[in-house]
Parts: C-alpha cells; sequence; structure tokens
C-alpha cells in the first residue's frame, strides 16, 4: 500500500510543502494555474519515494557509464546526471536523487499548467522553471548548516541555467572533501546536484594531519560511500593551505565548465571563496538585501 505523504499550503498561502521521510520539497509556481500545478505536484510525489526504494540497491551501487540496470524515470535521471563522472571518479547515482526528484515534480507541474515562474526546492537543490521576463534570486550560502548567505545573483529566463545545487562536507550527505560549501549552476538541478558533489570531493588535502576522516559506514552502515573516508572535521589550515585546496576544486570545476556539465560554481572554505564561470563573477553577484523574501534564496 502506498504511503501517503505531507501535502499542505505553507503559512504564507504561496507555497506548498511536500514531505515524505527524507525527501522535503518546497513549491511555488505563479503566472498560470497555479492549482492545478499544484494538484500535479502532489499526485506526483505519491509514491515516488516508494518507486526509488525499490531500486535502492541499485541506486546505491558504483555507477556503470555505459549501461544502465534502473528502471524508473527519476532513478534512471539519477544515473544520466552521474555518468559522465563515472569512469573517473568514484560515484553513485544518489549523488543526484535530491535534483532529480525536484525535475520530477517541477516537470509534472509545468505539464499539468502553463507557468511564468516556478520552482522546487528540495533542500537546497532547486529546479528552476522561467519564462518571459522573469527571474530567480540565488543566495550563495557560507555552509549548507547554517543561514549565512554572502552573496546573491539573479537567473534569467535567457540564461541556460536550470538548476541550482550545493554539497559540501557540512550538508546533509558525507563529503569526501573538505570544501564548506560548493554551489553549482547547471541546465538541470539533476547534472548540479551531481557536479556539485564531484567539485566538493575535489577541494581537499590529501593526508593533512589536520583533517578528520572516518568510514562512511561506520558513520551509516548503509552509507553508498562504504568504507570510503568521508570528512568529520577540519583543524587549523595556513592561507596557502586553504588557496591550495580550493585551487584544486577550481581546476576540476573548470574542467565541468568546458566540457559544458555546468554553467558556474562557487567554491567556499574557511572564509575564502574561488568563483569559476562568467554567470558567478563578481560583477554578476549583488549584496545580500534583508528585504529580499526568504522564498526566493537557494537555501
Amino acid at each position: 500500500m502506498t504511503r501517503v505523504p505531507q501535502i499542505g499550503l505553507l503559512a504564507d498561502g504561496r507555497r506548498l510543502h511536500l514531505q515524505d521521510g527524507p525527501i522535503d520539497l518546497i513549491v511555488e509556481a505563479q503566472g498560470g494555474d497555479v492549482r492545478a500545478a499544484y494538484d500535479a505536484a502532489a499526485r506526483r510525489f505519491t509514491g515516488l519515494l516508494d518507486e526509488l526504494c525499490s531500486e535502492l540497491p541499485l541506486l546505491r551501487q558504483a555507477t556503470d557509464p555505459a549501461r544502465c540496470p534502473l528502471q524508473g524515470v527519476v532513478a534512471r535521471r539519477m544515473h544520466a546526471a552521474v555518468a559522465p563522472f563515472a569512469a573517473e571518479h568514484f560515484i553513485t547515482s544518489m549523488a543526484a536523487v535530491a535534483g532529480s526528484v525536484a525535475e520530477e515534480i517541477l516537470g509534472a507541474m509545468t505539464a499539468a499548467a502553463r507557468l511564468e515562474r516556478a520552482y522546487v526546492n528540495n533542500g537546497g537543490d532547486i529546479a528552476l522553471h522561467l519564462s518571459g521576463g522573469e527571474s530567480f534570486t540565488v543566495g550563495l550560502m557560507d555552509r549548507p548548516d547554517a543561514a549565512g548567505l554572502l552573496q546573491t545573483m539573479v537567473v534569467d529566463a535567457d540564461d541556460a541555467t536550470r538548476g541550482v545545487a550545493t554539497s559540501g562536507r557540512h550538508g546533509r550527505s558525507f563529503s569526501l572533501g573538505i570544501a564548506d560549501a560548493v554551489t553549482v549552476l547547471a541546465r538541470t538541478a539533476s547534472q548540479a546536484d551531481a557536479a556539485a558533489t564531484i567539485i566538493a570531493n575535489a577541494v581537499d588535502l590529501p593526508g593533512h594531519p589536520a583533517i578528520l576522516r572516518c568510514p562512511a559506514n561506520e558513520l551509516q552502515p548503509d552509507s553508498d560511500l562504504g568504507a570510503r573516508l568521508v570528512t568529520r572535521d577540519v583543524g587549523a589550515l595556513s592561507q596557502d593551505e586553504i588557496e591550495g585546496a580550493l585551487a584544486a576544486g577550481a581546476a576540476r570545476a573548470r574542467r565541468l565548465l568546458l566540457s559544458g556539465l555546468i554553467e558556474g560554481a562557487a567554491l567556499r572554505l574557511c572564509g575564502e571563496t574561488i568563483v569559476v564561470g562568467a554567470r558567478l563573477q563578481p560583477q554578476r553577484l549583488r549584496p545580500i538585501h534583508r528585504d529580499m523574501p526568504a522564498s526566493l534564496m537557494h537555501a
């Protein structure tokens, strides 16, 4: 029997909240038949977690870039998002689960109603729909587990970006690297999700004595990372070490930018930031405004 998720409007009466197990979505639609869009989102959301759980053992396996054994639409989207990285890096389809779920719900909404602007925010991994002169304000985070925002930037309807994701050692998932936060813009939310994981893993100082690591399966026995060492704490680092770790991540991000897998990335470590890609250069960033609606923030 399919479990019934929690579905309801938030107190502002504009945004829809969908929650089932670990999936927690904030949804907003504007400029069309919003009710039809929200009804479609609720219908598609119901049973989605069960679909993913039915293929969980395969989703947790190392991805084969040449073969996809998965059957579900969302599961196959997850595989497609991580496959470009699988030949060179260990990665599982779970690295793109949040972005892929956000994409699926947004797709159901836009199929049901002609909307001018909509987003699905899955714990900070966001799928966007923008048309006409619409835009979306993205808040670049200091770290995923804190409320601090560094800058904001605007994604316009004529930009290629339709997905935003943040990864790092403070996030919901384990990280092999030491980045406080890596925010990625990409053409889809699933692509941004996978790429943020890869770039965050590359921000690292292998073997550094100030970095505490432990096997992922000691913290979470069923982790898809198995016995791979994940970062638990980062001690004092010199300025040169911080810059070196960020440079390693930025080099990875530039390769992804050149290959068309991302539109830009912002990497944050110990108070320092490196930006990759014209879409995220300082002239496109804006200072934080105190009166900016929270619903527009990537958080």
